[in-house]
């Protein structure tokens, strides 16, 4: 079933379960090896649901969320990393689900780390993909950039441009997320457009990004949270890991990556060659990558 939420065609119906530590937004869809996925900053379910399409639903459950300030999922008091920990294991105490792999990207890292940290029983396995490990200050959004994604014009602007001009979206999109020399952004520009999964990813991606009320307080909430950031306590981590990154990923140093993969006991590291913070969906070599991340998801289901 296909819907329209905030803006974004979506293949499923979100609901709101009542769990002891507060309501949380999510959504269970497919059967199979249960996959927690936890969203980036900004985000929300439909972000999840993105990230979680590349797994057959066949073989796979996937738990989509909305981390605490986004959509459908109040902030309320539920602002410190260890809080948004404990919510997560709680829906998952309220869904009847013991153990669970957890994907996790980008601003969504310091939650599912934790997770890992703080609930050990609960997480079968862990993916990390391009995900906050330390201390971090957005210095992304800025100038134009932020106007087109806080300004409800800005937002407008970014429909009309997917709408109509899909190839000069997705090049911003990837300039702005990479440090791409120009003949490889044209490259990758012409791989994404020509393939209609990665296109579809990237046009669709967009929404969930925009900085409107129903996300904005989650935003804020997170840069402040994460800039907190003294130690995850990696190194408590038991759950095999693995670390995925982009090599010229310019929204979140690949510094931060290669600090988890040394931090977590036996965590593997997979780089992706000229891979910007989109690299698992847009990068030449994403369906390998798709690939090896389900084959360890099933290796260590359990």
């Amino acid at each position: 079933m296909t819907e329209t939420l905030h803006n974004v065609a979506i293949r499923f119906a979100p609901a709101v379960a009542q769990t002891p530590l507060g309501p949380i937004e999510y959504a269970v869809v497919g059967e199979g090896i249960p996959v927690l996925v936890i969203h980036g900053s900004p985000g929300g379910v439909d972000a999840a649901e993105l990230m979680a399409r590349f797994l057959p639903k066949d073989q796979f459950k996937v738990i989509l969320v909305s981390r605490p300030g986004y959509l459908g999922t109040a902030l309320g008091d539920r602002r410190t990393i260890d809080q948004q920990a404990d919510l997560l294991a709680a829906l998952l105490d309220e869904l009847g689900i013991p153990r669970t792999a957890v994907y996790t990207w980008s601003g969504g890292g310091p939650a599912g780390y934790r997770l890992a940290v703080r609930h050990p029983g609960k997480v079968m396995s862990l993916v990390a993909f391009a995900a906050v490990s330390q201390a971090y200050r957005d210095t992304h959004l800025t100038g134009v950039t932020r106007l087109m994604f806080t300004t409800s014009a800005g937002r407008w602007l970014m429909r009309v441009l997917a709408a109509h001009q899909p190839k000069q979206y997705i090049a911003g999109a990837l300039s702005s997320e990479g440090n791409l020399t120009k003949e490889q952004l044209a490259q990758q520009v012409a791989e994404v457009f020509a393939d209609d999964t990665k296109r579809q990813f990237v046009l669709d991606l967009g929404p969930t990004a925009e900085q409107g009320k129903d996300r904005r307080g989650g935003y804020d909430n997170d840069l402040e949270q994460f800039g907190r950031i003294e130690s995850l306590e990696l190194e408590r981590i038991t759950a095999p890991t693995l670390v995925v990154q982009g090599t010229v990923d310019s929204d979140l140093p690949a510094e931060q990556s290669d600090y988890a993969a040394k931090a977590i006991p036996g965590a593997e590291l997979l780089k992706l060659e000229q891979g910007t913070h989109l690299a698992l969906y847009t990068n030449i070599d994403a369906e390998a990558a798709q690939q090896r991340v389900m084959a360890f998801l099933r290796m260590h289901a359990s």
